[in-house]
């Protein structure tokens, strides 16, 4: 199986970093091959052409657009992550989230 490349954003990368830990050790639990990176705002511009799905914290939502537009020409889709995921540090529900929308976008 082919690894999924996840990308999380946040302000700073803080609270991203420690729900993309919780997302690999969701992912090792299941045998599922993903690479989970966390990144701030100022970074993710250079991650697109090699990830596979970009997920934005809650607070971004209303910045869909403008982070859509960013990730159109590689072909990524963009995902706000739901406020009770992103507070709760739900790894498990992060990780079917990203692979649902990777799947979807094929």
């Amino acid at each position: 199986m082919e690894t999924k490349k996840i990308l999380l954003c946040c302000g700073a990368g803080m609270s991203s970093g420690f729900l993309a830990q919780k997302t690999r050790q969701a992912a090792k639990k299941e045998g599922i091959s993903v690479s989970v990176e966390a990144r701030s705002i100022a970074d993710i511009a250079s991650y697109m052409s090699s990830i596979d799905v970009l997920m934005i914290g809650p607070h971004y939502g209303n910045e869909l657009e403008k982070f859509e537009n960013m990730a159109s020409p590689y072909n990524v889709p963009v995902v706000v992550i739901p406020q009770v995921v992103y507070s709760q540090l739900r790894g498990d529900e992060l990780l079917k989230l990203a692979l649902e929308t990777i799947n979807d976008a094929k």
